[in-house]
């Protein structure tokens, strides 16, 4: 499967994550997003927070097969993507599949505030600052 974006984030911003699936959505904009497979990650249960899951998740071994099969699924997903939206804030992991997708010559692009400048943040076309301008972007997007 295509799709035109790779949504890229921290677990811990789960509801802002899904208020940008929702936009992409409304568009009938394809994209891969970690947390629509959410019920197959093999841990944790949907009674748990983000923060309950994530904390769950870092102990997990890092070579153990849960990990590494999401592992897999989320690289699988980013080539699969033509483009990148990063949901700020994000953590590492996030700021790594960015940097990935701009390797692979993918348009890159954020919504959010960042703490500070920093010089790599130039690897995205545009960071948007809210939904709105994320929206209007998207209604050009699909033309």
């Amino acid at each position: 499967m295509q799709y035109d974006f790779f949504i890229a984030g921290r677990a811990r911003n789960k509801d802002n994550i899904l208020k940008i699936c929702n936009l992409l959505d409304k568009y009938n904009i394809s994209y891969y997003c970690f947390l629509k497979n959410e019920e197959n990650w093999g841990y944790g249960n949907s009674n748990q927070t983000p923060e309950e899951r994530q904390k769950e998740f870092e102990a997990l071994d890092l070579k153990s097969d849960i990990v590494l099969n999401l592992f897999k699924q989320d690289i699988e997903g980013e080539k699969a993507s033509k483009n990148l939206l990063l949901v700020l804030p994000a953590g590492k992991a996030a700021h790594i599949e960015a940097g990935i997708a701009y390797g692979m010559g993918k348009k890159c692009y954020a919504i959010g505030e960042f703490d500070t400048t920093d010089t790599l943040y130039n690897i995205f076309d545009k960071i948007f600052k809210d939904e709105t301008e994320l929206e209007h972007f998207l209604k050009t997007y699909i033309k």
